[in-house]
């Protein structure tokens, strides 16, 4: 198994990791819980010291099922349980929903799941597909987060770009009112709707952004810039990884007919973000590529603020 997904299921087609429960129709809340392997609980126990002694103001989140220990929290810290979260996604998203993927990374302690949101979008001439995601942390490492991630469809690359109009995610700690917390996050649906909108107008900026050779080639040098003092073979690497992107942006039979310009070059740094190998494959390196898919990918914002600023 992957160094870092615990469980998960998927639909259709085998994802990067090759593991999880194979389903061939993107299914309800009930059964997505129970396919990605989380059907459990995480609770909430007192810490004592070697002589007995209860250690105020912080508790342990344990798994129900196996006793597995998350981590430790304060004792202000709530508790968001995976059936809540599709419970909140149901709600969100009405009849219909339907799940693409949930699971669990890093033995439960970070747990996702993702929706198609039921719009459909046609931007620059191509579909769009937005999903949410709902990531949560057991083990007081990290924030709720609901997440817009547009999808090309053509070639499954994701577009999440950080937007200065539009905001793409929101999210909350685990304290106060939660419940009350995630009634404000109903607001993601017309926050996906404004940003899949603003997301369109960019887009069209882009195609109109003529680039040259010469622009694209120091593009690609200013994202992935060889280091003063490299070794010969970190300049080999980073030189392979460069005609990587190179080719991305020339040959690839979808942007043919997009013409030279940002548009085409930030779907080629995309899809060089979503599925080029590292130099150095780690363990979990493509858990840590979908966590990034989740989270936003600093290399995509990096391509749109450079183009954004010529």
């Amino acid at each position: 198994m992957a160094a870092n997904v615990e469980t998960m299921f998927f639909t259709r087609e085998k994802p990067w990791h090759g593991i999880g429960v194979q389903v061939m129709q993107a299914p309800k809340s009930s059964e997505a819980l129970t396919l990605a392997g989380l059907d459990w609980k995480v609770v909430q126990e007192d810490i004592y010291t070697d002589s007995g002694n209860r250690i105020e103001g912080f508790k342990v989140n344990v798994r129900d099922c196996d006793s597995k220990v998350f981590g430790v929290v304060t004792d202000r810290y709530k508790v968001i349980q995976n059936d809540e979260a599709f419970a909140f996604t149901d709600e969100l998203l009405g009849d219909g929903v339907r799940y693409e993927t949930a699971g669990s990374l890093m033995e439960g302690r970070k747990v996702w799941l993702l929706a198609h949101i039921p719009h459909k979008y046609i931007i620059a001439g191509e579909k769009i597909s937005p999903y949410l995601v709902f990531s949560n942390s057991h083990d007081g490492s990290g924030a709720i987060k609901v997440a817009v991630t547009p999808i090309r469809v053509v070639c499954n690359n994701t577009l999440n770009l950080a937007l200065r109009t539009a905001k793409r995610s929101w999210s909350t700690i685990h304290t106060g009112d939660i419940l009350n917390k995630l009634e404000e996050a109903s607001t993601t649906l017309f926050m996906a709707d404004k940003y899949m909108g603003e997301l369109g107008k960019e887009f069209e900026v882009l195609r109109k952004q003529k680039l040259t050779d010469k622009q694209v080639t120091d593009y690609i040098n200013m994202l992935l810039p060889i280091d003063e003092g490299a070794t010969k073979q970190q300049v080999t690497n980073m030189k392979r990884l460069q005609e990587d992107l190179k080719i991305r942006y020339y040959d690839a039979p979808d942007l043919k007919d997009v013409g030279s310009n940002g548009y085409r070059f930030i779907n080629a740094v995309s899809d060089f973000a979503t599925h080029a190998k590292p130099i150095r494959q780690t363990a979990n390196y493509k858990e840590n590529l979908f966590i990034r898919t989740i989270e936003g990918n600093p290399l995509i914002d990096k391509a749109y603020r450079m183009l954004a600023a010529a």
